[in-house]
């Protein structure tokens, strides 16, 4: 039995997320049949998270054990042969049985994109929240500081979040431009179920002057998610990389870092 490790990127416009469903498609269930026709046998894909429906994945991890003897390289070829366009399995590696996809990570990083023009988009239409006004970055990246560190998001937790606390570290924040688009980046050892999009729905409406700064402060500290505000749209999300420790030698992202 060998344990391989894989990254995958995918549009997730059509999917119903990450993991199977007993209807719909799913990133999990497409990539459990492509790695079991090159496997000759049942194949339980195993992530590093679960995306929601409409979120993208330039660079999601995920593993499988199997009693198949292929070279890294066919694991790529085959498994891709057998999937649908909208996946790409971006590699291949044999690795310990002590690596998890999902309890090995310590950090996984996400980017949101904000396009803000006054026309509605159509070639972005599933890879950005749309913003006819213009955002405050300068306020935007002032109110995300107050959320560094490790606190209690439970403010920006869905409320079917099974996750068994609500505490977590966030590492690091950014904004990036180009051109129209802005994009707003998140590092942290995990998220909640729809934490980002909830992070970004303050923000936003900061960003658009309908709240002050201070506001994403008081929206953590009330642990009330009824005091935050929108639920950014799924697609402007995109999961972007997953760290683990140096002793397992997986890239931390794909080639698409940049806006």
């Amino acid at each position: 039995m060998v344990r391989i490790a894989l990254g995958i990127e995918y549009d997730g416009t059509d999917f119903v997320g990450w993991q199977s469903q007993a209807t719909g498609r799913s990133v999990q269930g497409a990539l459990a049949v492509g790695a079991s026709a090159v496997a000759n046998e049942s194949i339980t894909i195993n992530g590093s998270g679960r995306t929601d429906a409409g979120v993208h994945a330039a660079h999601q991890v995920a593993h499988f054990d199997t009693t198949a003897d292929r070279e890294c390289h066919q694991w790529v070829l085959g498994i891709n042969s057998n999937l649908p366009p909208d996946i790409t399995v971006l590699w291949a590696k044999e690795v310990p049985a002590s690596f998890d996809a999902r309890r090995s990570a310590v950090s996984r990083h996400y980017r949101y994109v904000v396009l803000q023009r006054s026309t509605r988009p159509a070639v972005l239409r599933h890879r950005c929240w749309w913003s006819r006004e213009l955002l405050d970055c300068s306020a935007m990246t002032m109110a995300a500081t107050m959320w560094l560190g490790e606190n209690d998001f439970s403010a920006f937790r869905a409320s079917g979040c099974q996750s068994s606390t609500p505490m977590r570290h966030l590492q690091s924040f950014g904004i990036y431009h180009c051109n129209s688009q802005v994009a707003l980046e998140f590092k942290a050892n995990a998220f909640l179920q729809h934490m980002v999009r909830n992070l970004v729905g303050v923000l936003v409406k900061i960003g658009r002057g309908g709240a002050k700064p201070s506001w994403a402060k008081e929206v953590l500290a009330s642990l009330d998610r009824a005091e935050g505000g929108a639920t950014a749209p799924a697609h402007g999300l995109t999961l972007m990389g997953v760290t683990y420790p140096r002793e397992y030698q997986i890239p931390a992202s794909s080639m698409h870092d940049r806006i």
